[in-house]
């Protein structure tokens, strides 16, 4: 639940952000009148995110006829998953100053076109981050035994990323997003780890890969499976006592150089000690910047 909480914030934000961003640029430009037209794309974007997660646990549940069917679209989406959520936050890392410039130019064009072309930016600029939550959120919550639990905390953490967005907009609340994004990409990082060495157990288990019965290592006498922190190891970001030697591989390979490379000081964006300006603030139509 920890780990699809934290999908839920991320993705939430990011979507939030975007959404603050298109909806101050309007207010600053005297074309509210426009503002249906945003919420009505945003409304489709949440529509088609949400039947794509349910075609998803659809096509899995259903449409596949035998255990070894269902093992292997897992795995594959496992792999999508990670191959998405770490595009996701390097890609967020790296392009943090000029969402906004860029998310203003194409408002700007389409307010020439249209009120259609308007809802097209807004469906397009959320619709990413909902259909990388339906598939991430898929793949973190595969090993859950309660199908409700991992459901929930991903609702919990859009809505508190809501609630944040909305305190950004419409108070002078300062969030340093720099900071912010660092931490929660670290996080999804070992998230995504996890979510690898689901993938690669369920390779093994539709006997695409060998040794299922040939383990790294067993600490179960160190750490107990039934304990709670083990609970939440386990579910957080998959760590178990007693993992084959392919998962071991797979969860240390991604994460260790993942980790390297986003926390390298160097690399970091320049933007990203800074931190928001209020959304009223009449000289900022961007208040969601990560760079702000």
């Amino acid at each position: 639940m920890l780990a699809t909480y934290l999908i839920g914030l991320r993705e939430g934000l990011e979507a939030t952000l975007v959404v603050s961003i298109l909806v101050a640029f309007l207010v600053k430009s005297q074309r509210r009148d426009r503002l249906p037209q945003v919420w009505a794309g945003v409304g489709l974007a949440v529509a088609v995110s949400v039947f794509f997660g349910w075609l998803i646990e659809y096509t899995s549940s259903s449409l596949l006829a035998t255990s070894d069917q269902r093992e292997l679209f897992e795995a594959i989406a496992s792999v999508a998953a990670v191959v998405f959520v770490t595009w996701m936050i390097f890609w967020m890392r790296r392009a943090a100053r000029s969402i906004a410039g860029q998310l203003r130019s194409r408002l700007t064009e389409a307010l020439a076109v249209g009120s259609v072309a308007v809802a097209v930016v807004a469906f397009l600029a959320v619709v990413r981050e909902g259909l990388e939550t339906a598939l991430i959120f898929y793949s973190a919550a595969q090993a859950a035994a309660d199908d409700t639990g991992p459901l929930l905390a991903l609702i919990g953490g859009v809505a508190t990323a809501a609630v944040l967005g909305v305190l950004i907009y419409v108070s002078a609340m300062r969030i340093n997003l720099g900071r912010f994004f660092t931490w929660t990409g670290a996080l999804l990082i070992l998230v995504a780890a996890g979510i690898l060495k689901y993938g690669v157990h369920d390779f093994q288990e539709a006997g695409v890969l060998p040794g299922l019965n040939d383990l790294a290592f067993d600490i179960s006498t160190i750490l107990d499976p039934t304990t709670w922190y083990a609970t939440l190891l386990a579910g957080m970001f998959n760590i178990t006592p007693a993992p084959t030697v392919f998962e071991a591989v797979a969860w240390i390979g991604y994460a260790a150089p993942a980790l390297l490379l986003f926390l390298k000081p160097g690399r970091r964006s320049p933007a990203a000690s800074e931190s928001i300006p209020p959304a009223a603030s009449p000289s900022s139509a961007a208040p969601a910047s990560p760079r702000a």
